[in-house]
C-alpha cells in the first residue's frame, strides 16, 4: 500500500479569515505604554503604522476576513503543504506519527512572506511609497522585499544585523534582486546607528538595534510617505502567520486526526511558532489535550530564563514598552547561526500563553540543532535553516519519548524554512569550528538592571 506522504489543500480551501487568540485568552493582555506609563492609543501608533495594521494590532475580534487580493497573492505557494516524515520516524524507530507544515515552499523560502505580502498590501492601500525594516538572518527583509516588488509601487529598506549581513550575503542578494536596498546595522545612516557605533565600534549588532534605525528612518521621513514594518512580536504579525496552523487543521482532518498530541515551533519573536500554534491553543483552552512547544536557542534564553515585565522593543527605546518575556533591550546576542532567532523580546501574545500555562518552553543549544538539521536532511531530503533546526531538535525529543513510552503520538512542527542561504553554518558545524554558548545569568542581571523603575505587567 502506498505511503500518504504529502496532504495537500485545494487552493478553495485556503482559509478567508485569520485568527486572533488575544480575545480567548485567558488573562487579558496587558496594554502597551507609552511616556510616563499610559496606555498606548492609536492615534500614537500612527505615524509609525498605517491605520489599517494599527486597527488589527488592537483588534479583539476573533475571526478577521482576509482581502481576496491577499488571498490572490497567497495562492502563488499557498496552501503549503503539510508532510508526514515517516524516513525521520524510521531512523529514530519511533511509534510517533511525525507531521510537518513546509512553509519552504514560499518564494523566500520561509514562512515569513504570509505576513510580509499583507503588510505591503494594507500600506499600500493606506497610500504609502516606503518601508522600512530590521532582518536578522535575512529572511524577513527578503520576504518583505518580495512582497513589495510583488504588490508593486512601494520601495523597501532593510537593516540587516551586521554579523548575518557578513555571515548570509546571498540574503542581501535577494533582497536586491526583488528592488530591497540592504544596510548592515549598526549604519551611520541613523542617529541610533552612529551612537551604537561611537560606543562600540566591533558591535556584531542586534535586532534591537536595526529596529530602532528602521523606525528613526521611518519617521524622520519629512514627505511622510514611510511607514515601518515588523517581521514579528507584534500581534498583527501573529495574526497574519495564523494560515499555517489553520491549514494544517484541514490537513490533518483529511488523514483522520482529530488533533496532534504535540506541536511545535522554533521561537524569536514568535511569529512562525504562534502561526502554528495558536489555532491549536484555542482548542486548548477549549478543553483539548495538546501540548505545545516554542523551542529556542540556550544563547537567547527569553521564554526560558528571561522574566515576564515591561521592556522596549528596540536598543534606543523608540517603541511602546511591552508586556513581555524580555532580556533587556539592551541585549547583544552571541554571533550564533540562528539569526532570526536572536531578539531580545518574545511576542505579547507568546508570553501571555506561557504565562497562562498554555504552551511551554524548551531551550536548545546549536550543536544539538544542527545535529538534527543534518539528520533531517539525510531523511526527508530538505536541508533545513538553523532556525527551523530548532523546532526539529525538539521533535526528535518528543518523538524518542514517545518510543520510550511506547506511545504512538502525533507529533506536529513547523518547519518555517529552508537553509540553502545558511550553507556556511553547516559548513563551520561539520567542520567542527561551532562551540555551544549558554548566554550568563550575570549578563541577564545587568540587562535587567537598566530596567529599574518601568512599570510591572499584571
Amino acid at each position: 500500500m502506498a505511503r500518504h506522504k504529502k496532504i495537500y489543500l485545494d487552493e478553495a480551501d485556503m482559509p478567508k479569515q485569520w485568527y486572533n487568540l488575544a480575545p480567548d485568552l485567558p488573562t487579558p493582555l496587558n496594554p502597551p505604554l507609552g511616556p510616563g506609563g499610559v496606555p498606548v492609543t492609536p492615534e500614537m501608533l500612527a505615524p509609525v503604522f498605517p491605520m489599517n495594521l494599527i486597527e488589527q494590532e488592537v483588534s479583539m475580534e476573533r475571526w478577521i476576513d482576509i482581502p481576496e487580493e491577499i488571498r490572490q497573492i497567497l495562492f502563488r505557494w499557498r496552501p503549503s503543504p503539510l508532510i508526514r516524515a515517516y524516513e525521520l520516524e524510521e531512523a529514530l524507530g519511533t511509534p510517533a506519527k511525525i507531521y510537518y507544515k513546509n512553509e519552504g515552499v514560499s518564494p523566500a523560502g520561509s514562512h515569513k512572506p504570509n505576513t510580509a505580502v499583507a503588510q505591503a498590501w494594507y500600506n499600500k492601500q493606506f497610500g504609502i511609497k516606503k518601508l522600512t525594516t530590521e532582518t536578522g538572518a535575512g529572511q524577513w527583509g527578503s520576504a518583505l522585499s518580495f512582497a513589495c516588488s510583488i504588490i508593486g509601487g512601494i520601495e523597501c529598506k532593510v537593516y540587516m544585523v551586521r554579523v548575518s549581513f557578513d555571515q548570509k550575503p546571498f540574503r542581501k542578494m535577494m533582497m536586491q534582486t526583488w528592488g530591497g536596498t540592504c544596510i548592515a546595522s549598526p549604519s551611520t545612516e541613523t542617529q541610533a546607528g552612529r551612537d551604537i557605533l561611537a560606543k562600540y565600534p566591533d558591535t556584531p549588532g542586534s535586532l534591537g538595534i536595526a529596529i530602532s534605525e528602521a523606525i528613526e528612518a521611518a519617521v524622520t521621513d519629512p514627505t511622510g510617505q514611510t511607514r515601518y514594518s515588523l517581521g514579528s512580536v507584534l500581534n498583527h504579525v501573529m495574526l497574519h502567520q495564523t494560515i499555517i496552523g489553520l491549514e494544517a487543521k484541514k490537513q490533518l482532518a483529511k488523514v483522520g486526526i482529530s488533533k496532534p498530541d504535540v506541536v511545535i515551533g522554533c521561537c524569536g519573536g514568535g511569529s512562525n511558532f504562534a502561526g502554528l500554534s495558536f489555532p491549536f491553543i484555542y482548542d486548548k483552552i477549549h478543553g483539548a489535550d495538546i501540548q505545545v512547544i516554542g523551542a529556542e536557542p540556550f544563547s537567547c534564553p527569553t521564554l526560558t530564563k528571561a522574566p515576564f515585565i515591561y521592556d522596549h522593543g528596540d536598543v534606543a527605546q523608540m517603541t511602546p514598552l511591552m508586556a513581555m518575556h524580555s532580556l533587556g533591550h539592551n541585549f547583544i546576542p552571541a554571533p550564533i547561526h540562528a539569526g532570526g532567532l536572536r531578539y531580545h523580546g518574545m511576542a505579547p501574545l507568546v508570553s501571555a500563553a506561557l504565562r497562562d500555562g498554555l504552551m511551554e518552553a524548551q531551550a536548545i543549544h546549536q550543536s544539538e540543532c544542527f545535529e538534527a538539521g543534518l539528520l533531517f536532511a539525510k531523511t526527508e531530503g530538505i536541508i533545513p535553516a538553523p532556525e527551523t533546526t530548532h523546532a526539529i531538535a525538539a521533535t526528535i525529543r518528543e518523538a524518542k519519548k514517545a518510543k520510550e513510552e511506547g506511545k504512538e503520538k502525533v507529533i506536529l512542527f513547523n518547519f518555517s524554512g529552508h537553509g540553502l542561504m545558511d550553507l556556511v553554518g553547516y559548513d563551520k558545524y561539520l567542520a567542527g569550528k561551532l562551540s555551544d554558548y549558554e548566554y550568563p545569568e550575570h549578563e541577564i542581571e545587568a540587562n535587567l538592571s537598566q530596567l529599574k523603575g518601568f512599570p510591572l505587567p499584571k
